[in-house]
């Protein structure tokens, strides 16, 4: 990858952590080029990582062997019929982050090129995120790895075989943060209405989240068995468990998850 130049089509936070990881991972800031409407954040970014950037996405777009669509959804079709010329004299690969946007539709906006569609996580802002990825039939090996390395460069990437598959990716991982978020706020408000203030409530919460998935991600045992090592019968934590299982939990994970997924596919079209 040292030697492709990779374009990005908006410069918000996503792909500013991707430029970031890969500028960590040894990727040279002058084979980089970042586009954005505002010329403030280009400034910035060319002052923060040495970069190019151009407001102007046509030209980054006759300079890339890679381009990044980091724009939202909702402005993508417009972002991309601009660009449909200018990259048809150098038919790069297309990577798309944005959620809900499927390959038929791009395809569809920008010609028919290679394209790869992403579905990443906003942990991937620290260098922790979890992407889901899939390339369509025209995309070569080597164009496969290059998408892998720069999405890899933020987190774990996992590749599938079917596009369908990242409605559930999207589901699971995608919005995945905002249910250990909304857990997170929920036991921090739990732990002032027992008497603790807030900010040691946030603290334990917030260190006890990280240090169980630490465990998890650390430990050969499952969460499964993780859980039951904890759990002494008929102590503090059956206590607390016994009402997560009485209120039902695990049928409203999988009822809120199926949701998430029936809400991917009906953006999608």
């Amino acid at each position: 990858m040292a030697q492709q130049i990779i374009g990005f089509i908006g410069a918000g936070n996503m792909a500013t952590s991707l430029v970031g990881g890969m500028i960590a991972k040894g990727i040279r800031p002058a084979r980089i080029w970042m586009g954005d409407v505002s010329q403030d954040r280009l400034d910035e970014l060319s002052r923060q990582h040495r970069v190019h950037v151009s407001a102007d996405n046509a030209e980054i777009a006759r300079r890339a062997d890679v381009l990044v669509l980091a724009v939202k959804p909702q402005v993508m079709q417009a972002v991309c019929e601009a660009l449909r010329e200018a990259l048809g004299e150098r038919q790069p690969l297309i990577v798309s982050i944005a959620a809900g946007v499927t390959i038929a539709s791009l395809k569809g906006w920008l010609g028919d090129l290679p394209v790869v569609r992403c579905m990443p996580n906003t942990p991937a802002l620290v260098q922790a995120g979890a992407t889901g990825l899939y390339a369509e039939p025209s995309v070569s090996a080597e164009q496969k790895e290059l998408a892998g390395q720069i999405l890899g460069s933020v987190g774990l990437t996992f590749w599938f075989d079917e596009e369908k598959a990242l409605d559930a990716v999207t589901a699971v991982s995608g919005s995945g943060p905002a249910y250990f978020f909304l857990l997170m706020e929920s036991m921090i408000e739990a732990g002032r209405k027992l008497g603790l203030d807030e900010r040691t409530a946030r603290q334990l919460v917030l260190q006890t989240a990280w240090g169980a998935a630490q465990l998890a991600i650390t430990s050969e045992a499952g969460p499964d068995v993780l859980r039951q090592q904890v759990t002494s019968p008929g102590g503090t934590t059956a206590a607390a468990l016994n009402v997560f299982e009485e209120g039902g939990f695990r049928v409203l994970v999988d009822s809120a998850l199926a949701a998430a997924r029936r809400r991917s596919e009906e953006l999608a079209g």
